[in-house]
This record gives C-alpha cells, sequence and structure tokens, in this order.
C-alpha cells in the first residue's frame, strides 16, 4: 500500500515537471519567433535605405571639395590646384588636375567613390580611365545650377547628410528668388560670352554654367540654336550679334588668358565695331566664382552679374 502512494506521488511530481517544462519551451520559440522577425524586419529597411556615412572619398574638382565641405564629410584625395582649399583637407593626398587625375595616386588610396563632374567625363572621356583602372567614380552634373541642387541633395542622401544639404540648397533658392523679382521688369541685354584657355577661347551658350547665370539673371545668349555647352569661334558671325554686353572668362591660367584677351581685342580690328566694345561693356570674369562648372559661389556670382548688365540700376 506504501509502496504504491509513492508511486503515484512520483508519478504526479513528474507530470507537473514536464508540463512546466512544456510551457517554457513554448515560451521560448514564441520569443525567437518575435525576435527573428523583428530581425528581418530591420534587414529589409536597411537594405531598401543604404547609408554611406565614411569611406575613403576622393573628389578630383574644387567645387566638388567646396560642397563636401560644407556637407561635413571627411576626403582622402583632392586636386593639385593653385586654389585654396577648406582647412579640412590639408591632410588630404593631392591626386592630381582634374581632367588628368594621377590614376596611380587614386588607386593607392583604395577609395570607395572618386567624385568628378559630368563636363569632364563628356570633354575628356574619364569614364574609360576610371573603368581601366578598376576604380570606382560617380560623376555629378554641375553644369547648371539646377543641376548642383540635385547634385548636393543626392550626396547628401547618399552620405546621411540630408540636413546640410537641405540648408545648401535653401539658401540658393532664396537667393534665387530674390535676383528674379529685382530683374523681372528690366530690359533684357544680349551678352555674348567667350570662354578664354590659354591660346585660344571659345563661346559659350545658354547650356553653360555661365550661360545659365546670364540667364538667371535676365540676359539673353547672343548665340542661339546651339545643344553644345561651348562652340568654336568665329569674329564676324559674332559680330553680327552685335551684344550689349560681352563677358571674358578666363579658365586654367587667368592672368595669361586675361593677357590674350586684350591682345585679341587690341589688334584684331573687327572687335571695335562690337556695339559692347564701342559702350566700354566688355568685363572679365573671375575664375573662382564663374568656373566652367557649377560651385558654391553662385550667388556671388549672380550679384556681380547683375551689376555688368544693369550697371544703372545695381
Amino acid at each position: 500500500m506504501l509502496r504504491r502512494k509513492h508511486m503515484s506521488l512520483f508519478m504526479l511530481i513528474l507530470g507537473v515537471l514536464m508540463f512546466v517544462s512544456a510551457c517554457s519551451s513554448d515560451g521560448d520559440s514564441s520569443a525567437n519567433a518575435e525576435k527573428t522577425e523583428t530581425t528581418d524586419e530591420t534587414t529589409t529597411e536597411a537594405e531598401e535605405s543604404p547609408k554611406e556615412t565614411d569611406g575613403q572619398i576622393i573628389a578630383t574638382t574644387v567645387a566638388l571639395v567646396e560642397i563636401m565641405d560644407e556637407l561635413e564629410l571627411d576626403l582622402v584625395g583632392v586636386p593639385t590646384s593653385y586654389k585654396d582649399l577648406p582647412e579640412r583637407y590639408a591632410d588630404a593626398t593631392e591626386v592630381g588636375m582634374a581632367a588628368e587625375p594621377d590614376m596611380e595616386t587614386i588607386r593607392s588610396l583604395k577609395p570607395t567613390d572618386v567624385l568628378s563632374v559630368t563636363t569632364l567625363e563628356n570633354e575628356f572621356d574619364l569614364a574609360p580611365v576610371f573603368e581601366n583602372a578598376d576604380v570606382p567614380v560617380t560623376f555629378v552634373d554641375m553644369e547648371s545650377i539646377d543641376g548642383m541642387y540635385q547634385s548636393i541633395l543626392d550626396l547628401g542622401e547618399k552620405y546621411d547628410r540630408t540636413e546640410e544639404a537641405d540648408a545648401i540648397v535653401n539658401d540658393f533658392e532664396n537667393k534665387l528668388t530674390e535676383i528674379e523679382e529685382k530683374v523681372e521688369d528690366k530690359e533684357a541685354p544680349t551678352v555674348l560670352i567667350l570662354l578664354g584657355v590659354p591660346g585660344s577661347y571659345r563661346v559659350a551658350t545658354e547650356h553653360s554654367y555661365i550661360g545659365d547665370l546670364v540667364k538667371r539673371a535676365g540676359g539673353v545668349n547672343a548665340i542661339q540654336g546651339q545643344d553644345a555647352e561651348y562652340v568654336s569661334s568665329n569674329t564676324e558671325n559674332l559680330q553680327q550679334s552685335n551684344p550689349d554686353v560681352i563677358l571674358r572668362a578666363a579658365h586654367g591660367m587667368p592672368d595669361e588668358v586675361v593677357k590674350m584677351f586684350d591682345k585679341e581685342f587690341k589688334e584684331n580690328d573687327i572687335w571695335k565695331h562690337f556695339k559692347a566694345v564701342e559702350n566700354d561693356r566688355v568685363y572679365d570674369l573671375e575664375e573662382t566664382r564663374f568656373g566652367t562648372t557649377a560651385n558654391l559661389a553662385a550667388a556671388d556670382a549672380l550679384d556681380e552679374l547683375l551689376e555688368m548688365l544693369y550697371p544703372e540700376d545695381f
């Protein structure tokens, strides 16, 4: 009888232990399933919106370096330039001229991204250069203010700097609105834009960056019906456009180019028949504000243009 009671007690205890164990196992399974589901959701969100907050980034033009500085992003490589670069990049390695990057130096830095501009991609066919060197490159649209706006926003999104990017673009948009209001009722002057490099010059159309600035300042480009940013010059044809204003942009070696322009205008007799020359409305543009690509000096450049295009009003 006693033995039978002991056996019944043993079976009762065993049943309780099995019940507790089963409950614990079910709880662990539910928790693990919930944890797995949460992890999967987090992984999916990360895959949908990847962020690159750092890396071995190289910028190959001064304009891009200045933008990256405003976005508070570090660089391991910067262009070789006579222009002053932000102090942030004092220890960055120089990687050559923007149009002729030193690929050996760039490769040695093991970049995760190299930033160049579409203007150089088109003019110097740089895409195959980077591809052959097996170096990642992003060609940024800086051919107009709108292109620069979008590029800044894209870089802000890519490198988790959306707040900084939005602030830059908003400041520009406020400035443009102010300028559009100033020139809204003014008579639009006709403007001829000459882009000079050592030894030669071309004519900038409204599709060029400086052409875009002139259009936004209310001017009308003397050269119409062209798809390219720059076209070859023909003084006889240019004289027929008889512009109100001539803008001379010096690029590369500005001091030498200004001397070249001065010599051309002095020795080529046709220039004295231009209305802009007769009325002393020929202006040399400072390169850091009037480059071949858009840059953060656009607001200052527009202020200067207003004085050139409407000297009696500004």
